[in-house]
C-alpha cells in the first residue's frame, strides 16, 4: 500500500510510538489518563476515576487508555502492556456498580478494553463484561424510532428521543455480541440504528447532523441540533469522522453495500474540505476566526479512510489512502515526541463552543496510534 518514503516514515513515527508509550505507561499505569490539565501549559494527562460519575470512572473515554495498551502489546509483545490495560478494565467494574453514570457510549468503554482482552487472551471474565455492556446498550433501543438513545435525562431538557452520531462507534459492540453468542438481536438492533443513521444522520453533500430528536413515542424526526458544533446545519469535523469510520465498521461487520457507500459519501466530503495545510478544523463551517482546531478528528478520519482504501477498486485506493497519510504526517509534525508531554497530539478540541481549545485528549492519540499500526499492516482490530 506504501510505496518506499512512505514506509521509511512509517517505520519511523511507529519507532516514536513504542518509544513514547514505554515510558507514558509507567507514569500511568495505574491511572485512566483523560486530557491535559485545560487552562494550564502542564502536559501531565489527567487522570479520571476520581470524581463524580458523569466526570470520573463512567466518563465514556475511559477505555481508549486500556486500547492503547492492547495495541502496544500486540506491536511490542510486551506482558506490561497487558497487564496495563486489565487494570483498567477491572477499574471499569465500578461502573456497573454505579450504573447511573452510564449511557451510549458502553461501546467506546469495553470494545477497547474486555473485547480487545478476550479477543487475545480468552478470558471468561472479559466476555462477562463485554455482554453484560452490550445487554445495557440494546436495552437504549427505541423500537418507535428505530434508534438507541443518547445519554440519560438531563435537567430541563427533554431527551428521550435524542441520537447522536458518535453512536456508530459504539454499536460494534452489539456486532460483536451476536458473532460471539449466535444470538441475532443485537445485530438486528445495531443494523436498525445504523439504518436510521444513515437517512436522519448524514446529509445529500455528505455532512453530518451531530444530534437529531426522534419523536419517541411514534417514531419520525423532529428536530436538529449542532451539538459539539458551530451551530445547526454546519459541520462538527469529529461527526464526520464519527460516521466515516463508523459506517465502514457496519459495513466491515454485514458487508451491507449501503454502509460503504454511506462511509464513501461522508469520505468524500471530509477530503473535500481537508484545509491546504492539512490542518483539521473543529467545524468545516465555522467562522474564519478564531482558528480552532482539532487533531483528533484527522486521526479518527485516517483510521476511516485506511479501511475503505482496503475494501475499494485500484484506481480508487489512492484517494482514500493519499488523504489518510497527508493527515498523519500533518498529525506527526505537529506531535510532541519528547518527553515534555505525556501526550502526542497536542491541538484536541472536545467542542465548538466550549472554553478549553487546542490541548491533548486521550482519544486522539489511541486512533493515531491505530492508523499508523494499520499503515503498517498488522494491526489489531479492536472494533
Amino acid at each position: 500500500m506504501l510505496n518506499v518514503q512512505e514506509q521509511a516514515w512509517m517505520q519511523e513515527v511507529v519507532g516514536k510510538i513504542t518509544t513514547k508509550m514505554a515510558w507514558v505507561s509507567e507514569k500511568s499505569k495505574t491511572k485512566i489518563p483523560y486530557t491535559t490539565i485545560e487552562g494550564t501549559h502542564d502536559n501531565r494527562i489527567v487522570d479520571n476515576p476520581t470524581g463524580t460519575d458523569t466526570d470520573g470512572i463512567c466518563w465514556w473515554t475511559n477505555g481508549f487508555w486500556g486500547g492503547m495498551m492492547w495495541l502496544m502489546h500486540h506491536e511490542t509483545g510486551d506482558e506490561k502492556y497487558r497487564e496495563i490495560a486489565e487494570f483498567s478494565e477491572t477499574e471499569l467494574d465500578r461502573c456497573f456498580e454505579d450504573y447511573y453514570g452510564l449511557h451510549h457510549d458502553v461501546g467506546f468503554m469495553w470494545l477497547p478494553t474486555s473485547v480487545a482482552n478476550y479477543r487475545v487472551t480468552k478470558s471468561p471474565e472479559s466476555r462477562k463484561r463485554a455482554l453484560h455492556a452490550a445487554n445495557l446498550l440494546a436495552g437504549r433501543f427505541n423500537l418507535a424510532g428505530g434508534f438507541i438513545r443518547a445519554w440519560n435525562d438531563l435537567e430541563g431538557c427533554d431527551t428521550r428521543g435524542w441520537a447522536i452520531i458518535d453512536c456508530m462507534f459504539n454499536i460494534p459492540l452489539l456486532y460483536w455480541a451476536s458473532e460471539e453468542t449466535g444470538d441475532p438481536r443485537f445485530k438486528q438492533i445495531a443494523m436498525k440504528h445504523a439504518d436510521t443513521a444513515m437517512t436522519a444522520f448524514v446529509r445529500p453533500d455528505g455532512s453530518v447532523n451531530h444530534i437529531v430528536e426522534f419523536d419517541p413515542f411514534n417514531g419520525g424526526v423532529v428536530k436538529t441540533y449542532g451539538g459539539q458544533g458551530y451551530e445547526e446545519g454546519s459541520s462538527w469535523t469529529r461527526g464526520q469522522t464519527w460516521a466515516l469510520y463508523g459506517f465502514m465498521m457496519s459495513y466491515i461487520h454485514t458487508g451491507k453495500e449501503e454502509y460503504l457507500q454511506t462511509a464513501k459519501r461522508v469520505a468524500n466530503y471530509f477530503i473535500a474540505n481537508i484545509p491546504a495545510d492539512g490542518v483539521i478544523p473543529v467545524d468545516f463551517r465555522q467562522p474564519k476566526e478564531p482558528k480552532l482546531e482539532d487533531d483528533t478528528a484527522a486521526a479518527i478520519a485516517a483510521c476511516g479512510l485506511i479501511e475503505i482504501a482496503k475494501v475499494v477498486g485500484e484506481y480508487e485506493k489512492p484517494l482514500y489512502l493519499d488523504a489518510a497519510i497527508t493527515l498523519l504526517k500533518t498529525l506527526d509534525a505537529r506531535s510532541d515526541w519528547t518527553e515534555n508531554s505525556d501526550c502526542i497530539l497536542q491541538y484536541g478540541s472536545g467542542a465548538y463552543h466550549v472554553a478549553s481549545h487546542h490541548h491533548a485528549i486521550i482519544y486522539g492519540d489511541y486512533y493515531f496510534m491505530e492508523a499508523i499500526f494499520k499503515l503498517k499492516g498488522n494491526d489489531l482490530y479492536l472494533w
